[in-house]
């Protein structure tokens, strides 16, 4: 009998055979998130024994630290991961205790420096955020079995064209939160050139008001060549703005396209800004961002802006009916509102508010955060498969020669992928 992948294309079958490659190279090194973990104290009531290194053997039964709950870890994660288990020395665990109680005693310096840990690309220090993390994720789920199972924090995330607006409309909108008693965080995504690699980090210094705010988190992070318009570590910031305690959750992206809102899957609200003069019904109607739109705002409501915001506000709102619903509780609504004279502003959040509650109420919020997990895992996957390719001694002696090749039209760029991949999964 013929195997599976012989039927397919040859750059398929390659594929294939560097995902098996990869998946045994990955089960010989471990998964290095959880190596480590094991070695830090357990701090977290809700710690399950693949943190505390309890199972000492093949048979082991996974106890949990909260009691009458059954740990559901795999039995061989824990064995698999022993043969390589690495204690982390006095300094690591000395800083990540430090990070880890300031961060829920809610300083901000602490998560700053959590944040900044977690963005860096040094091996050892994105091994100590990971462990990090799953410390802030088990405070995490503590915090929400108190809150009956809900989320404590709502996450909602902004994006819309270039100059729609977004960076004042969070200042007004944080502004009036703080002062009803919310906690803000604001992660704002600033665009990296692509001739210099850097970043203009602006949005801070358009929020002055809101970043004097003690109630208030704003930090500015650059894509980093990342589409999407998120950077890759813009979820387990998330985590730990959480963590420290801030019940509202603010991504701002740069300003992105109709098909790149990678933004939509980290946040339980999507919240799409556009200017007054920002395109037509027909433009509306356009299959992309606007599908994914929960609230549609239509800023700069003020002055002379006026009546094209409220023939926007008409147009858009005749759009979202042709489109197919994404949630059974909640259809989504085109508001209008200035961040010059404030109005509007109160209107905008009482929709998100009622938008939660509907989603909370139905389940669906926390269905869209599992489902939210999931791809975001694979799109990790993604990139360091695309990472351990690039580094392998195969693929980079044989690179150069295949790229002279390809640009001289001596052989196809299809051909050349098959190549390198063959080179990468023959060793």
């Amino acid at each position: 009998m013929k195997e599976p992948w012989t039927c397919m294309s040859p750059v398929t079958n390659s594929f294939i055979q560097l995902m098996f490659h990869l998946y045994h190279k990955m089960r010989w090194f471990g998964f290095s998130l959880l190596r480590h973990t094991s070695s830090l104290p357990s701090s977290v009531t809700g710690t399950c024994c693949l943190h505390q290194g309890v199972s000492t053997g093949p048979h082991a039964r996974c106890r949990s630290a909260i009691p009458g709950q059954r740990c559901q870890h795999r039995r061989g994660v824990s064995s698999a991961l022993r043969p390589h288990t690495q204690d982390l020395t006095e300094p690591e665990q000395r800083l990540l205790n430090k990070l880890y109680e300031g961060l829920i005693g809610g300083q901000r310096a602490s998560l700053a420096e959590s944040i900044t840990l977690v963005e860096t690309q040094q091996p050892r220090k994105k091994e100590l955020a990971q462990v990090l993390l799953q410390r802030v994720l088990a405070y995490r789920r503590e915090q929400e079995s108190l809150n009956g199972g809900k989320p404590v924090a709502f996450r909602v995330g902004l994006s819309g064209p270039p100059g729609a607006g977004k960076s004042s409309f969070i200042e007004v909108v944080g502004k009036m939160l703080t002062g009803r008693g919310h906690k803000v965080s604001v992660l704002a995504v600033d665009p990296s050139s692509c001739t210099t690699g850097g970043s203009l980090m602006g949005d801070k210094t358009r929020m002055t008001e809101l970043s004097r705010d003690m109630n208030a988190f704003i930090r500015p992070s650059p894509t980093s060549g990342t589409l999407g318009g998120v950077t890759r570590t813009t979820n387990e910031a998330i985590v730990l703005c959480e963590g420290a305690g801030y019940d509202l959750v603010l991504v701002e992206t740069v300003g992105v396209g109709q098909s790149e809102f990678a933004v939509a899957d980290m946040v339980d609200m999507f919240v799409l800004l556009i200017p007054p003069a920002g395109g037509d019904e027909l433009q509306g109607i356009k299959r992309g961002i606007i599908e994914r739109a929960d609230l549609v705002v239509v800023t700069k409501s003020d002055g002379d802006l006026m009546v094209p915001a409220r023939r926007i506000q008409a147009e858009y709102t005749s759009a979202l009916k042709l489109l197919r619903r994404q949630s059974k509780s909640w259809n989504p609504k085109v508001v209008r509102a200035s961040s010059h004279t404030s109005e509007g502003i109160p209107e905008v959040w009482a929709k998100m508010e009622s938008y939660r509650d509907a989603m909370l109420a139905s389940g669906e919020l926390q269905g869209r955060r599992r489902a939210q997990q999931k791809v975001w895992m694979w799109s990790l996957i993604q990139e360091n498969v695309l990472l351990h390719f690039q580094n392998h001694p195969g693929v980079r002696e044989a690179l150069p020669h295949l790229e002279e090749r390809v640009t001289k039209g001596a052989i196809s760029p299809g051909l050349a992928a098959d190549l390198l991949l063959k080179a990468f999964s023959s060793e």
